[in-house]
């Protein structure tokens, strides 16, 4: 029993003390932080508008354009089977694909 509590109190001061270790404190390099935000903005502005441009719009295109095209399908299948076909999710998938691939035109004039 005391051996337990032992093995138990071990580990708990051992994670803590590793918190406090690896715990970084974040500061800012002046008083306000907004500063410090929009220089690091300024800095990352390029990579991370190339990035989103390059890599995450094209795939969020690629899934909602996969995402049409069944759902297309199954609408067929539907009409097809019950004599009436349901438009609204592939309008609706239609329009964020149409949003997502106009997007990089205008998205970074918005900040």
């Amino acid at each position: 029993m005391k051996r337990n509590l032992i093995k138990k109190l071990s580990a708990i001061i051992i994670l803590v003390a590793i918190t406090a270790l690896c715990a970084v404190t974040a500061s800012a390099a002046t008083t306000n932080v907004s500063t410090a935000i929009k220089s690091t903005w300024d800095a990352a502005q390029g990579q991370i508008k190339d990035v989103v441009n390059t890599v995450i719009f094209p795939v969020i295109d690629m899934i909602l354009g996969i995402l049409l095209f069944v759902k297309l399908g199954t609408a067929y299948f539907d009409y097809r089977k019950h004599g009436q076909f349901e438009f609204t999710a592939p309008a609706i998938l239609f329009a964020c694909l149409l949003f997502t691939l106009t997007a990089p035109l205008y998205i970074w004039n918005i900040f």
